[in-house]
C-alpha cells in the first residue's frame, strides 16, 4: 500500500506522511477477537517505571492473533477482510475457516479478501499458507517462523520482513533471517510462506512530537543535557562533551552502545551458524 503525503499546512505536516489504508476492507475489529488492553506505561508488577519514556497515547483494542494455528490442520479458510491492528506494524487478516470458526493471522503481502489459506505439515506452496519446514522448498521467503517447537510463531513478524530458507541439515533447517543471522531450526517447526505485508512502513514520516505521544512514547532528553546528579554524561557549561575515555555511559553509569547483551552460554547459540550483522553498531 503506497503512502500518503500531505498538504505543508503547518511545520509538522510539512515532511509527514501517512500509510493509505485503501487496501484494509474492514474498520471495525471482530468482537468476539478483540478485548481491553490495559496500558502499563512501562512498569513493573511493583508499580516501578522498568522502561522509560512510555506513557500516554490513544486507547487500544487488542487482537487476538493466532500464532499457533492449532487445531486447523488441512482445514480451509477464506480470507474475510485484512484489517489495522495499533498494537503491531504488520496488518491482520481475519480468516473463516470451513468448520465455522474464525481467527486472526499476520496477513502475508500479495493476499486479499476473498483467497484461501490452508495449515497443515503439508500444504500448497502459496502466500498465506503455513506448513512446516522440512516440505517447504529451497529458497523461498518465509515469515511468522516457528523456533521451539509447539510454540508457534516468534519471530519474522514486522512490516515487511521475511527469512530465506537456506537448506537442510540432517533434522534441522537453516534459515537466513532479516538480521543476516542464519540460524538451524527443527525442520519439523512451522512457517508461513511469503513475506509480511505493509513494506512501506519503514517509508512513514512521523512529522511532529505529537504524532509520538499518540502512540504512546514520552520525550527523551540527552544525558549531556541534564544536571550531573541525573546522568553521567550531564554537568559543564552547555552542551559539553560527555568527559568519558571509556565510552558512553547509561544513566546507571553502565557502558552503552556496542556492548554485547546475549547471554555468553545461552542453549541456543550452539544453532547459530553465523552472527548477526554488525552493520551500523560499534565493534
Amino acid at each position: 500500500m503506497p503512502v500518503r503525503k500531505v498538504k505543508p499546512t503547518s511545520p509538522g505536516r510539512r515532511k509527514m506522511s501517512f500509510a493509505d489504508f485503501s487496501g484494509l476492507t474492514k474498520k471495525r475489529p471482530e468482537r468476539a477477537l478483540s478485548k481491553g488492553k490495559k496500558r502499563i506505561s512501562g512498569r513493573n508488577s511493583a508499580g516501578r517505571i522498568a522502561i522509560r519514556h512510555r506513557g500516554g497515547g490513544h486507547k487500544r483494542l487488542h487482537r487476538m492473533v493466532d500464532f499457533r494455528r492449532i487445531g486447523k490442520e488441512n482445514v480451509p479458510g477464506k480470507v474475510f477482510s485484512i484489517e489495522y491492528d495499533p498494537n503491531r506494524t504488520a496488518y491482520i487478516m481475519l480468516i473463516h475457516y470451513a468448520d465455522g470458526d474464525k481467527r486472526y493471522h499476520i496477513a502475508a503481502e500479495g493476499v486479499v479478501a476473498g483467497d484461501t489459506v490452508v495449515s497443515g505439515e503439508r500444504t500448497k506452496v502459496k502466500p498465506g499458507n503455513r506448513m512446516q519446514l522440512q516440505h517447504i522448498p529451497t529458497g523461498y521467503k518465509i515469515y511468522d517462523v516457528e523456533i521451539n517447537l509447539g510454540r508457534g510463531g516468534e519471530v519474522v513478524r514486522s512490516a515487511g520482513t521475511s527469512a530465506t530458507l537456506v537448506g537442510f541439515d540432517k533434522d534441522f533447517a537453516i534459515i537466513q533471517f532479516p538480521s543476516n543471522e542464519v540460524r538451524r531450526v527443527r525442520k519439523n517447526c512451522s512457517a508461513t510462506i511469503g513475506t509480511v505485508c505493509n513494506s512501506e512502513h519503514s517509508l512513514v514520516r512521523i512529522g511532529k512530537a505529537g504524532r509520538k505521544r499518540w502512540m504512546g512514547r514520552r520525550p527523551q532528553v540527552l544525558g549531556k543535557s541534564m544536571n550531573a546528579v541525573d546522568h553521567p554524561h550531564g554537568g559543564g557549561e552547555g552542551h559539553s562533551p560527555i568527559g568519558s575515555k571509556k565510552g558512553p555511559r547509561t544513566p546507571w553509569g553502565k557502558r552503552a552502545l556496542g556492548v554485547k547483551t546475549r547471554k555468553k552460554n545461552k542453549a541456543s547459540s550452539k544453532l547459530i551458524m553465523r552472527k548477526r550483522s554488525r552493520k551500523g553498531r560499534k565493534k
